[in-house]
């Protein structure tokens, strides 16, 4: 039966029938296994991104073996812990969080959010403490950069411990960036979450920022023993 004017203007609009759902999309389903395929390219090639850190990591570490371990050993281990409970609190607050919005639980989803916002939070600020000791020390890399740690008992090179702290600077502070863009989008998250944007078919967008928050959470577990632990006696 061909449609008439009239029936045209009855049908209801994409967007009123299916809040949230993009005009491209035929169903919520598929819009999430879009986003979903999306963010895991995004991941993957944040991997390849860390990848070649990791390599340039484990390439020095293997030339100079003495002196990153002796570098490695001026860093606090214990504030390294306690951001790793941190970190994994967060990823625990994340889960929920999604939970809650798969299950249209608004005002729950909101309050993980906050917790994961809080937990992300502590971990830059005692991360902040860390780079003002190393400040302190003297152990940023540059033209005051200082250095006379021993290994075994022999004093090691100076260059080399610089190339240690060159490469705990770069890489943590890469992965401070990566937490501050999650923390931003956990604020978008938490704005959207109390307008009651997302429901049991449409948190697509919550799913997402997991997925990135577990993957910046799984680069610190690697990060810590590398810098904190390997080496150390």
């Amino acid at each position: 039966m061909a449609s008439t004017p009239e029936t045209v203007a009855a049908a209801p609009a994409h967007g009123a029938e299916h809040p949230g759902l993009a005009h491209h999309f035929e169903s919520y389903e598929q819009q999430r296994e879009s986003a979903s395929l999306g963010m895991w390219i995004f991941i993957a090639q944040e991997i390849m991104f860390f990848g070649g850190l990791f390599i340039a990591y484990a390439v020095y570490r293997h030339m100079y073996p003495d002196g990153f371990a002796a570098a490695s050993a001026e860093l606090d281990v214990k504030l390294g812990t306690f951001n790793t409970v941190v970190l994994i609190g967060s990823s625990l607050t994340m889960a929920l969080a999604v939970r809650a919005a798969q299950l249209g639980r608004s005002k729950a989803s909101a309050w993980f959010l906050i917790a994961t916002m809080a937990l992300g939070t502590t971990f830059l600020g005692v991360k902040g403490i860390e780079y003002h000791h190393k400040y302190v020390e003297h152990h940023i890399p540059g033209p005051s950069f200082q250095f006379t740690g021993e290994h075994h008992g022999q004093p090691v090179p100076a260059n080399q411990a610089r190339i240690f702290f060159g490469l705990y600077f770069g890489m943590t502070g890469l992965h401070a960036l990566h937490m501050v863009i999650g923390l931003g989008l956990l604020l978008w998250l938490l704005y959207h979450t109390r307008k009651g944007r997302f429901t049991p078919d449409n948190y697509n967008y919550v799913e997402g920022v997991g997925l990135y928050w577990h993957f910046v959470d799984i680069v610190w577990i690697f990060l810590f023993p590398l810098l904190y632990l390997i080496g150390r006696h």
